[in-house]
């Protein structure tokens, strides 16, 4: 009755919590809830209520960390701040919600809804220009080479990666964010190429710990879909690279990958991999020196054995390659 005649007062507000509380799954009392919280802000004063109810919401977000409705509700209280306080309030409302997300991804590193709301949050205080923070503010730019905000992030995934590697939404990030640090670093070709390597470095010694993580193989995969890229955005992310690179880089990524079969014979990771990077070594020109026939039929038939639910896969592969 007091959603239908559209009641909005505390003690309507007051149901809703209690609704909430039982279940936040509830989508349309969250909706009335922000019909309430409209009204509310023209009786009081904004900030003091949109604290209250990211207070509220803080208890469920702990209870259940993955509700859509949640994280949704709370990103609209935050654009509130946005759009009703000063800019140094509403970036301060921002700067905390960092902290409150940082601590629930400490709780379950791999909530993809946690690090997806991680990624807002930081592109809107990255919106904040210099003069609407408080100088003091770790996230305010200081003279150096990159932005602090995108160099505490990427040392976060760093941190986060060194935690569990197994961690898919940190290399996700880690992928997203290279492009725009080096941006603004204004890296030069040297330092693109660097930080290259360094990444495949690190996923290699990665893949090298825990062969049968998917996570790793999937950025190992991103890292050579840069190498192997062709046309005008080929520098977009680290530099371009020329054929001779890329026979180089193969081979090496190719033996080291190799390397693994001595211990790990039944990882269908690795001969995925081997016959992927394979494909893609022969069709370079000047390739054909490397890679044998018979070593990729003796992959291929290993992984038709390691995964049959894909046999149609291997063996249009298969046929394709002429093996």
């Amino acid at each position: 009755m007091k959603v239908r005649t559209q009641n909005a007062s505390r003690d309507t507000l007051a149901l809703t919590s209690k609704l909430l509380e039982l279940n936040p799954e509830y989508y349309t009392i969250w909706n009335h809830r922000r019909r309430i919280l409209l009204h509310l802000f023209k009786e009081q004063e904004v900030e003091l209520q949109l604290a209250r109810d990211l207070q509220f919401l803080f208890p469920l977000l702990i209870q259940f960390p993955k509700c859509y409705w949640i994280w949704n509700h709370r990103l609209w209280l935050l654009r509130q701040a946005s759009e009703c306080l000063p800019p140094p309030k509403a970036h301060a409302f921002w700067q905390q919600e960092l902290g409150l997300v940082g601590k629930m991804l400490s709780r379950d590193s791999r909530n993809f809804h946690g690090w997806g709301y991680r990624r807002i949050v930081v592109e809107q205080l990255r919106g904040f220009k210099d003069d609407e923070v408080t100088k003091d503010d770790e996230t305010t730019p200081k003279a150096g080479k990159g932005n602090p905000l995108t160099e505490s992030e990427f040392a976060y995934t760093t941190k986060m990666i060194n935690t569990n590697l197994s961690n898919f939404s940190a290399w996700h990030n880690r992928s997203k964010l290279i492009p725009q640090l080096l941006d603004e670093r204004k890296a030069s070709a040297a330092e693109r190429r660097a930080m290259f390597n360094a990444e495949m470095s690190l996923v290699q010694d990665a893949v090298f710990t825990d062969p049968y993580d998917q996570s790793l193989w999937f950025y190992h995969q991103h890292l050579m879909s840069v190498l192997l890229a062709t046309g005008p955005a080929t520098g977009d992310v680290f530099v371009a690279f020329s054929n001779h690179d890329r026979l180089v880089y193969l081979e090496i990524q190719i033996s080291a990958i190799k390397e693994l079969l001595e211990d790990t014979d039944d990882c269908k990771w690795i001969y995925q991999s081997l016959l992927h990077y394979s494909e893609q070594y022969i069709q370079i020109e000047g390739g054909n020196k490397f890679i044998t026939t018979s070593e990729m039929s003796a992959w291929l038939e290993r992984l038709k054995k390691l995964d049959p639910l894909r046999l149609g896969r291997w063996e249009d592969f298969e046929r394709r390659l002429s093996l």
